[in-house]
């Protein structure tokens, strides 16, 4: 499912009324499947209350079409602008309608708001939509309203609200909500969803989703390359699994990694990668580590390294591994190596090794990433089938900048750093962002505090390097890996709850979430 910012929307309604749909078409359309959604949700409209709170713009517009409607399908409704609209035509027209039209200038205490609310069964929040750019100023009459709201939805008997395209408040390219944003019990979008909807802490806020198709032309829409996941697509990109294959069909992985610090990350990739259906697995780390991690996972094959003191990995390694890539259709590269000097020194001498002899690509992460982010000219000696996976810590060291600013901006900077690096980048988070350097960006629809626990990155680089051996392209797989690493959470926060997770736990769910995305 396709994602706008709000500049994309507006592009693409100037679209469809270059196409010959007038704006006032579209409000049309917007307005009567507000109308409908309401209906749906009250059951009936018989003796039933509805309170439109109209803003000034063309949000506004639509709570009024939507108010008309609904007056003629026999509900009780009233309207209330707290703000003068810019434009009055819409409420003129309804003259010939005996519905009750209330101003917010002639209520300067809202008292007749403050009753209008009581009674009602139902409010449509119609202030601002996507069109709000800054945060609200409480001394204004839309953010008295919604106080006013707020404290309805608190009462004895509480209205149901339904949100015009947006709650009030709510930030539609970044997610952010306003301490004075009203949570709302449907959300009727238009067009497509918007990319704040399916951020944090917005996802959480705005109850349920419908999306209106309003006469935009497809054409158009088939220009937006951001996709939120769903299991529609997962179920379609993962891949084949024939009776007739071995091990050898779904391909051979190998990860590096591990250190006397972080001995186990190597093996939780590792058992990702073979529960996500790699057919071989192989972990290279310091030869002492070797007798610890292998009773734990007697399934791995084990590829003996030279080590520093603290069993980091030696610049060295990259040498010892020179004539072993090739055995590989794909590596994670990164959990538990250590930050030493030896470290970035093996990973800058091994990086041309890994752009020609894995042919379907490497996932960097973890202390991979933190040495990228040192080694200078790493942007131009990254293979173009690699896949980073920062969290938000490590995408601001790869990018320069802060934890807080990166978070900010996630969408734009997993973009940023796509472009910059010319792989895929999965920056990690609620709402994971997956970017590729040809513009393509995907969302994911999870936000999970069950999956933040330690190793939780070390399961998802495995789950993507099964893929990527199993032949799936870099973006694919770290969509997919993504999805499917996410889904696992999913499931297992209804046993769980919010916290309590082991990575290792995640991993062995990994097998039951792709039967459950498999099923018919």
């Amino acid at each position: 499912m396709k994602l706008v910012s709000v500049a994309e929307m507006r592009a693409l309604e100037a679209a469809a009324v270059a196409a010959g749909t007038s704006e006032r078409q579209l409000m049309e359309e917007a307005g009567l499947a507000v109308a409908q959604e309401a209906w749906m949700l009250l059951g009936t409209l018989e003796g039933r209350r509805i309170l439109v709170l109209v803003g000034p713009g063309n949000n506004g517009g639509d709570g009024i079409i939507a108010g008309r409607h609904l007056f003629d399908w026999g509900a009780d409704v009233v309207l209330y602008t707290p703000r003068k609209r810019r434009d009055e035509s819409l409420i003129a027209d309804l003259a010939p309608r005996e519905m009750t039209i209330l101003a917010g200038e002639d209520d300067p205490a809202f008292e007749t708001l403050t009753e209008a609310l009581a009674s009602s069964d139902c409010v449509i929040d119609a202030l601002l939509g996507i069109g709000q750019a800054r945060p609200l100023d409480p001394t204004e009459p839309v953010a008295l309203a919604l106080e006013k709201l707020r404290a309805a939805r608190a009462g004895y008997a509480p209205p149901k609200i339904v949100a015009v395209d947006l709650p009030t408040g709510v930030n539609a390219d970044t997610g952010a909500v306003d301490p004075l944003a009203v949570a709302p019990d449907l959300t009727v979008t238009f067009g497509l969803p918007k990319i704040g909807m399916y951020q944090s802490p917005a996802s959480g806020f705005i109850g349920r989703v419908q999306v209106i198709e309003i006469g935009i032309p497809k054409a158009a829409m088939d220009g937006v390359k951001l996709e939120l996941l769903t299991a529609r697509w997962a179920k379609g990109a993962l891949p084949a699994r024939p009776e007739d294959a071995n091990k050898g069909t779904f391909g051979r992985v190998l990860v590096v990694g591990g250190s006397r610090r972080y001995l186990s990350a190597p093996r939780l990739s590792a058992t990702a990668a073979l529960r996500a259906g790699a057919g071989l697995v192989t972990i290279a780390c310091d030869e002492a580590l070797i007798a610890p991690l292998a009773s734990g996972l007697p399934e791995a094959t084990w590829l003996p390294q030279p080590s520093t003191p603290d069993g980091q990995l030696a610049g060295e390694t990259a040498v010892a591994l020179r004539n072993e890539w090739r055995q590989f259709d794909s590596a994670v590269i990164g959990p538990g190596m250590g930050n030493g000097d030896g470290v970035r020194a093996f990973l800058w001498a091994a990086l041309p090794d890994i752009a020609a002899d894995l042919p379907k690509g490497a996932v960097f992460d973890a202390d991979a990433l933190n040495a990228l982010a040192m080694i200078p000219d790493a942007a131009e000696r990254l293979p173009a089938n690699a896949v980073l996976t920062p969290h938000p810590g490590e995408m601001a060291r790869l990018l320069g900048t802060t934890v807080a600013g990166i978070q900010s901006r996630r969408m734009t900077a997993a973009q940023e750093a796509a472009s910059k690096f010319g792989c895929v980048v999965v920056l990690k988070g609620a709402a994971t962002v997956v970017a590729a350097p040809d513009g393509r960006t995907s969302l994911s629809p999870f936000a999970n505090p069950l999956l933040a626990t330690a190793g939780s990155g070390d399961v998802l680089a495995g789950v993507i390097a099964a893929y990527l051996a199993q032949g799936v392209e870099p973006f694919s797989a770290a969509c997919l890996g993504v999805y499917v690493h996410g889904g696992a959470g999913e499931a297992l926060r209804e046993e769980y709850g919010d916290a309590g997770l082991l990575a290792s736990e995640l991993a062995h769910r990994l097998p039951r979430a792709v039967k459950e995305l498999r099923a018919p």
